[in-house]
């Protein structure tokens, strides 16, 4: 022990050394203690932080729900430019329409099945399928043996009127002159009407199987053209024997035909002869106004349809036979007090809308909307009357409307 280390000293070492041992647990205890104040602040920072990223959120969702009903910024001249019609907002008539399927057919009053009459064999056909002929055009022409003998007949009829004729006029001369008896101008006479009749008659017999008086050919016998119209069935050629009854040509004049309807009998009370009606054909666009030319009487047993007729002119030989049609009929009418164009009428949303005018551009205006008949629609809420908006073209704002809002998304 050296003379330093005394007991007093002993006790100095030992109260440092104690301090320093508190000192460490003490420290040891802040820490513990500390850490999970630490940690609820961190917890309180990041609630923060997820309620800020929240309200971001909730704030871009709105607006993005506002940019879909945004005003529609175009000026005047790209108004022009894109063909926007401005209409008012108006009263108007609705009309109820009844939409009947129909098919184009031939005008059987302007249809002719065209049959020899008489039976031969093809020497020349001259018509062709789908060719337009005149009246009285020769559309082919066969050799007859029935039509030979016809006009046999009657040149052996005329030979006989001929001899009549002069006998009756010597027998008149002579009895004029005292010097033969009337009972000869009598049988004279007498057999002058006889051959005439017999002319008559043979005459009669080729006008009925259309055969034309000729002193060339006695067995030529031509099918001419009733009417004009066009080819449009053909069942001859050149060499075959053709029957007196067999139909060798179809003609129709197709700048008429029938729309031809199957009515409904809930139906039959609204169709009338004469009520107007528009025929829209259902493979291409084009329509045609007419009338109902013709209804039926009877309702089909299987059917339980009748049977009605829309005369059409066919001009331009659009309306073939065969193509399918929908007539549309005007049933009733209806006053409604506020109407726009159904072409102005857009679905935004799933909420139909109207494209409002206003200064700048377009806002879209929602509406509550009615009846409709293709053409005007009723509107029950949501839009006053003279309200001004885009009607033929308004696709274009509501396109317009579609790049904005994909914009603000981005």
């Amino acid at each position: 022990m050296t003379p330093s280390t005394t007991p007093s000293a002993r006790k100095q070492l030992l109260a440092i050394v104690l301090i320093v041992v508190l000192a460490l647990v003490a420290g040891a205890f802040i820490l513990k203690s500390g850490a999970p104040k630490a940690t609820g602040e961190d917890t309180h920072a990041e609630a923060g932080h997820e309620e800020h990223e929240k309200h971001d959120e909730d704030e871009h969702g709105h607006g993005e729900e506002e940019a879909g009903h945004a005003e529609v910024a175009m000026t005047e001249a790209q108004i022009q430019a894109a063909g926007i019609t401005l209409e008012k907002a108006g009263p108007g008539v609705i009309r109820s329409a009844l939409q009947l399927p129909g098919e184009i057919r031939f005008d059987e009053d302007r249809t002719a099945h065209i049959v020899p009459r008489v039976a031969g064999v093809v020497e020349s056909v001259s018509a062709n399928l789908g060719q337009t002929v005149k009246q009285g055009a020769v559309l082919a022409v066969t050799s007859s043996v029935a039509v030979s003998e016809q006009r046999s007949e009657l040149q052996s009829a005329q030979k006989r009127l001929q001899l009549a004729q002069t006998t009756y006029a010597r027998e008149k001369k002579l009895f004029d002159e005292r010097i033969s008896p009337e009972q000869d101008l009598l049988q004279a006479r007498q057999a002058l009407r006889e051959a005439e009749i017999a002319v008559a008659n043979a005459g009669q017999k080729l006008k009925a199987i259309g055969a034309q008086r000729t002193d060339g050919d006695l067995g030529r016998y031509e099918l001419r053209a009733p009417f004009e119209g066009t080819i449009v069935e053909k069942h001859i050629a050149l060499g075959e024997s053709v029957k007196e009854d067999a139909n060798v040509f179809t003609l129709s004049d197709l700048r008429s035909v029938w729309a031809e309807l199957n009515i409904g009998a809930k139906d039959l009370a609204q169709v009338r002869v004469g009520a107007p009606v528009i025929v829209r054909a259902t493979a291409f666009d084009a329509q045609a106004p007419g009338v109902i030319s013709y209804v039926g009487s009877l309702i089909g047993e299987q059917t339980r349809t009748a049977k009605a007729r829309v005369t059409l002119p066919n001009p331009d030989g659009a309306w073939r036979p065969g193509l399918f049609v929908t007539v549309e009929l005007v049933s009733g009418e209806a006053s409604a007090a506020v109407t726009v164009a159904a072409d102005a009428i857009h679905t935004v949303d799933g909420k139909s809308v109207v494209f409002l005018r206003v200064p700048g551009g377009f806002v879209p205006q929602p509406v509550d909307v009615g009846r409709s008949d293709g053409q005007r629609t009723e509107i029950v809420g949501g839009l006053a009357a003279g309200a001004e908006h885009a009607a033929a073209g308004s696709f274009v704002v509501k396109a317009e409307q579609g790049k904005g809002s994909a914009t603000h998304a981005h």
